[in-house]
């Protein structure tokens, strides 16, 4: 038997979806578990023992190509937790028993189950996880409301990042704290200023090392950012101790007390690791779709519709992108300092 899954787009997406194979090989420890994703994402389902093979999808394989291996593969059931007009019908000519995917109005033809992606969380695991469990339920009686996301790193590669830490200056008994000061666009970046008073909050504490979740062409941005901060957070900043792969940054991550910065594919990687998380939300983002096993403790949000519900009333999605920047300009660091100082103190060494 096998069993396909489908998860395009974005690392985040593609981690989070990757719970299905957890329950799938538990249910059917036999079934050949297949993952179709893109070629960029494969860093964080390396290594995944619940996952037998990877099939990369957008420029690898022109669309004809990829539903003829498809077809070739016979498999029993796709799971399609993408649901685009392109992935459904991929998933509709497949051949498959079952074609699971979530329900829209214009792709509800291409599937033999849909599931809404509207649905309130039950559980920490938040909706994200949830809704993507509810897609095993044609498959699998009593399948689990929840499971947490999970990256395997190798013993080389952590000892390599372990090597990179202590050859750039880093003192692996102090508290070690990986900052995600940049979003994946402008709209999803805490103002610099902001994140800079955020940082010497950070240093105040004794022991304490900085590194950055930054790739070379953003060596300019964060120095800005490291501009904004005072003498003492400059001098425990350890700006050449990043990863220069995604590989790379898990490990250095993995020997980290916290990651803090922009909610994002980072924190969630963060998370299933299990380091500790404090995101900080874009105005315009739903918090509850994201802020998975979040407990007040180990993993933590902020949003400022948190302190100012009322800059949200009656304000549609799009009058929100409108104004992300004025928003930001409102989400001072006093609203988030104390909340990341209870952060800090229940995870600093």
């Amino acid at each position: 038997m096998k069993i396909l899954v489908i998860q395009q787009k974005m690392i985040g997406d593609v981690l989070t979806s990757s719970i299905l194979f957890e329950a799938l090989r538990d249910a059917y420890p036999k079934a050949q578990l297949h993952y179709l994703i893109y070629p960029h994402t494969k860093a964080v389902v390396e290594n995944n023992p619940f996952i037998d093979k990877l099939i990369f999808g957008k420029n690898e394989l022109p669309f004809y190509r990829l539903l003829k291996q498809i077809r070739s593969e016979k498999y029993y059931a796709i799971i399609d937790a993408y649901s685009t007009v392109q992935t459904s019908i991929l998933t509709s000519l497949s051949g498959a028993k079952y074609k699971i995917g979530f329900d829209k109005k214009y792709t509800r033809p291409f599937y033999t189950h849909v599931f809404s992606r509207k649905i309130q969380a039950k559980t920490i695991a938040g909706a994200a996880i949830e809704k993507r469990m509810r897609l095993l339920t044609p498959l699998i009686k009593n399948a689990p409301l929840q499971l947490k996301p999970k990256i395997f790193l190798s013993d080389a590669e952590r000892e390599k990042a372990k090597r990179i830490l202590i050859e750039g200056g880093v003192d692996l008994p102090d508290s070690i704290y990986m900052i995600g000061a940049l979003g994946s666009s402008e709209k999803k970046t805490y103002p610099l200023p902001y994140l800079a008073r955020l940082l010497d909050q950070i240093a105040a504490k004794e022991n304490t090392a900085i590194l950055f979740n930054y790739i070379p062409s953003q060596k300019e941005q964060i120095s800005t950012l490291i501009g904004y901060c005072n003498t003492q957070t400059k001098q425990k900043i350890y700006l050449e101790s990043y990863g220069k792969s995604l590989r790379e940054f898990l490990a250095l991550t993995s020997f980290c007390d916290a990651i803090i910065g922009n909610e994002g594919g980072a924190i969630n990687m963060a998370k299933a690791l299990n380091v500790p998380s404090f995101a900080i939300f874009s105005p315009p983002l739903n918090k509850t779709n994201w802020n998975i096993y979040e407990d007040g403790k180990q993993n933590v949000s902020v949003h400022l519709k948190d302190f100012s519900p009322e800059l949200f009333a009656e304000k549609s999605l799009e009058d929100l992108h409108k104004d992300v920047f004025r928003l930001y300009e409102k989400f001072s660091p006093d609203y988030i300092e104390e909340p990341l100082n209870q952060f800090l103190k229940l995870n600093t060494k």
